[in-house]
């Protein structure tokens, strides 16, 4: 289905002062033929002020006042006629209906919750407010944490927030039957097939472009590429629904609580290690340096005995955790 922009029935004022003049005629009529019938009144005329007074409010329904970035799906007797999408005051066929099936769906976003301290009843009274109108506006979809388990087969917890917007009015409310829970649960699905390719952190011989390479993509390390296709994901299973998917970002990551502590040692051995392996090696550079110097300016000649003794009380002072008590030798080394 096509969506179908109605333009030229920005009448409303128009026929607001037409309906408000024929009931001033109405009610002249009325007064006219009945009250006044003893002084020249008809009773035709009594008549016809009644008939104009009871059918007068007919237009009325018709009218319709839209905002900026609002829009209004009308039908006519299940036919799908058009759409009012600018700013303005409208007049259509009395006997329009307009349709929004999502209208009053609460999601954990922009527009459908209330604000922070806010009374649910005002909440629910805005909403009634704006009857079936569908909003243009960029929303911000924020749907709840995840665990999912990433490609290694670690629990890890996820949450995305999506920034989205209706494109086609006719698609939104035709083609599906509620576009707001149909976006929910795409991003759903599409956050759990991406997150799935993905290591949490990186690891050796994992391939998460599909091209049989291995790389360094992680989730933690590639949030922004996991980002993006997670976008590229929700935008292809919406495009039916009539939606835009603005972007896409990672609000939320962390292991499954059931994990997390045993994933901290194993982060804090990894930190441990690599710190040891940077302390040895300054520790060997500052041994044959000292060797060296000790060589070059002739200070003491040492043989292999006594240089392996040196390397190890250089290696256990410079590696050691605590500071070193220093012995003083008094005697000789043989």
């Amino acid at each position: 289905m096509t969506e179908k922009v109605l333009e030229g029935k920005k009448n409303g004022l128009a026929v607001l002062l037409c309906v408000l003049a024929l009931y001033a005629l109405g009610t002249f009529m009325t007064v006219r033929g009945g009250i006044l019938v003893d002084h020249g009144g008809s009773p035709v005329l009594l008549v016809l002020g009644i008939i104009i007074l009871a059918i007068g409010w007919l237009p009325l329904p018709g009218l319709k006042v839209l905002k900026p970035q609002e829009a209004l799906v009308l039908t006519l007797f299940g036919k799908y006629i058009g759409t009012l999408k600018e700013e303005g005051f409208y007049f259509v066929n009395p006997f329009c209906s307009s349709v929004n099936p999502a209208a009053h769906t609460k999601l954990n976003q922009s527009g459908d919750v209330a604000a922070p301290g806010s009374k649910s009843v005002q909440n629910t009274a805005s909403m009634e407010a704006g009857g079936n109108k569908i909003s243009l506006k960029i929303m911000t979809l924020n749907n709840n944490r995840q665990k999912i388990n990433d490609c290694l087969g670690n629990p890890v917890e996820i949450g995305i927030a999506v920034m989205w917007k209706v494109t086609d009015t006719a698609k939104a409310v035709f083609h599906v039957d509620n576009y707001k829970e149909y976006l929910s649960l795409q991003c759903d699905s599409a956050l759990r097939n991406i997150v799935r390719l993905y290591p949490y952190d990186v690891a050796q011989n994992v391939d998460t472009t599909g091209d049989g390479i291995a790389d360094d993509g992680s989730l933690r390390g590639s949030s922004e590429v996991v980002a993006r296709r997670i976008r590229e994901e929700i935008q292809s299973k919406v495009d039916e629904a009539g939606l835009t998917i603005m972007e896409a970002r990672i609000t939320y990551l962390a292991y499954a609580p059931e994990i997390a502590a045993v994933m901290l040692q194993r982060q804090q051995a990894s930190a441990i290690i690599d710190a040891r392996k940077m302390i040895v090696d300054g520790a060997v550079g500052m041994v044959e340096m000292a060797l060296d110097r000790l060589s070059e300016n002739k200070v003491v000649e040492l043989d292999e005995e006594r240089k392996a003794a040196m390397v190890s009380n250089l290696l256990v002072v410079l590696c050691g955790n605590h500071d070193t008590q220093p012995i003083v030798n008094t005697g000789s080394l043989y």
